[in-house]
């Protein structure tokens, strides 16, 4: 099979579909690998370690996207990229298609594109194995961007985080006892702060609750939301619906009820946010306030540390994309459930569940 790597366009994302080593594995499964020149500039991969893996290095995104039977994204494809794949082909990638513009998915259905969002590779019991690793490094980002952001400097109240004797720590209220909200809660406690879980599943609760003695843990309504978001000094949005846009929890009037510059972090604005002020922002600038709140809401957090991002999602990812790569799509699909519930796209139609009920929908990007 003929697998392509292409550069990462989207601002300031750095990693890369696959880093050598991984490359070298599907090489020596027999396999033609193609990646664009300077794909792993970001993480400091030059091409002179892909071609000694075993690849050919394309000096054209046109090049890498047109050989390629199996495309290996990070992002999901921008526009001039879907105007790259070549029809009947298979891209994967974090896709989130359930936050997408409308015309992307249209494309790929035109293009019979086979779509295989890694965020929704599902075990039988419910995991999400490769989204896991860089939920767990969004969880831990958001603590200490937090920290950052209750600076003066950055706009922030003049908070620290953990205090001092005689002045009380930050209150951190994470929405969502997932795995985003468990690393930001273990990070949050950590640096001292004071913090509030929400959440829907008490069983998630107790996890949380015997994990960390101290930590504050409410069912979520609508009105403990209210309470709590009333209160934080960083309001975290940790929400995930496998395959759908996140809930908007908070709304505007809560947002306006929040103490002055206090910090809002939506973690889940790649899946649309669940929070109604968030919009997306990128890591050159990260931070806007609206309603006097600071707003956080960098989709691709983990591209800023690109290298552990890569290495972690590859640890995950790389018995998936063998399968994928050794057994062909419709192989993978037959030998492995946890694949089939990723296709979202499949020649020409929509396959998720999800996707089929909303018809794809009006997203951010």
């Amino acid at each position: 099979m003929n697998i392509g790597i292409p550069k990462e366009r989207r601002p300031f994302e750095f990693r890369v579909g696959l880093p050598p080593m991984a490359v070298e594995i599907l090489s020596q499964h027999g396999h033609q690998v193609y990646v664009e020149h300077e794909a792993g500039m970001g993480l400091g991969f030059d091409d002179h370690q892909f071609e000694k893996a075993g690849a050919r290095i394309a000096y054209s995104p046109e090049e890498v996207f047109g050989r390629a039977d199996l495309l290996l994204k990070v992002a999901r494809p921008m526009k001039d990229e879907l105007d790259w794949l070549r029809p009947g082909c298979a891209v994967a990638g974090l896709l989130h298609l359930s936050s997408a513009r409308r015309d992307k998915v249209e494309v790929l259905l035109e293009k019979k594109v086979t779509s295989i969002a890694y965020e929704q590779i599902q075990q039988q019991d419910g995991s999400l194995p490769v989204l896991r690793p860089l939920s767990q490094i969004g969880g831990a980002m958001a603590a200490q961007i937090a920290a950052r952001l209750l600076q003066n400097n950055w706009g922030g109240k003049g908070i620290l985080m953990g205090g001092v004797p005689g002045v009380p720590p930050a209150e951190a209220v994470v929405l969502g006892a997932g795995i985003v909200g468990t690393y930001a809660s273990q990070m949050f406690l950590g640096m001292g702060a004071h913090v509030t879980v929400i959440d829907h599943n008490i069983t998630a609760l107790q996890g949380l609750w015997d994990r960390f003695p101290g930590i504050v843990t409410m069912i979520s309504t609508k009105r403990n939301i209210e309470r709590a978001a009333a209160f934080a000094d960083v309001l975290v949005g940790a929400v995930l619906m496998p395959g759908q846009r996140a809930p908007i929890l908070v709304t505007r009037e809560m947002v306006r009820a929040m103490k002055p510059r206090s910090v809002i972090m939506d973690i889940s604005i790649d899946q649309g946010g669940c929070i109604e002020t968030s919009r997306p922002t990128t890591h050159d600038h990260p931070v806007y306030i609206e309603e006097g709140m600071l707003h956080y809401c960098v989709p691709n957090m983990p591209g800023a540390v690109a290298r552990t991002a890569t290495y972690a999602f590859v640890n995950a990812a790389m018995p998936y994309i063998e399968k994928i790569a050794n057994l062909g799509v419709a192989g993978a699909i037959a030998a492995d459930p946890a694949i089939e519930k990723a296709i979202n796209t499949r020649d020409g139609e929509l396959v998720h569940l999800t996707l089929l009920a909303e018809g794809g929908l009006d997203g951010l990007e």
